[in-house]
């Protein structure tokens, strides 16, 4: 199946750092800063809306890999964004290069990788478990 997908697709999401996004309270670390899996989450979902705007109804992406640094610390009350490029196709296989940044300075980089899935499969799948 084609997916319609190109090399360079992005997209750039955005939030407002909250007590309820730090280490802290995620439970990740114990300072009030930006967590860690708060910003893979950020980058996540830029992956996503770079790509699932794109398929066809019924496909969307899941996430399976991620290589992320998390460089600098942000406190509660910066604007934080975090910004994805899809840099390789390989058949249901996508790659990203993923960034994060905050007012002052880049906070995190790093690969990030998807999966095209079928939903009503996948979700048939997943629910099998039970």
């Amino acid at each position: 199946m084609d997916y319609n997908l190109k090399t360079g697709l992005t997209a750039t999401v955005e939030t407002t750092v909250t007590k309820d996004d730090t280490a802290k309270k995620f439970g990740s670390g114990g300072v009030d800063v930006f967590a860690t899996p708060m910003m893979v989450g950020l980058m996540e979902n830029a992956a996503l809306k770079a790509v699932d705007p794109h398929l066809p109804e019924g496909y969307t992406t899941v996430g399976t890999r991620l290589e992320i640094n998390h460089i600098a610390a942000t406190p509660v009350g910066l604007r934080v964004w975090a910004k994805a490029v899809l840099t390789e196709i390989d058949g249901k296989r996508l790659v990203f290069n993923v960034e994060a940044f905050d007012q002052k300075e880049k906070i995190g980089d790093g690969l990030h990788e998807r999966f095209i899935v079928n939903l009503e499969k996948f979700t048939q799948r997943a629910l099998a478990k039970k």
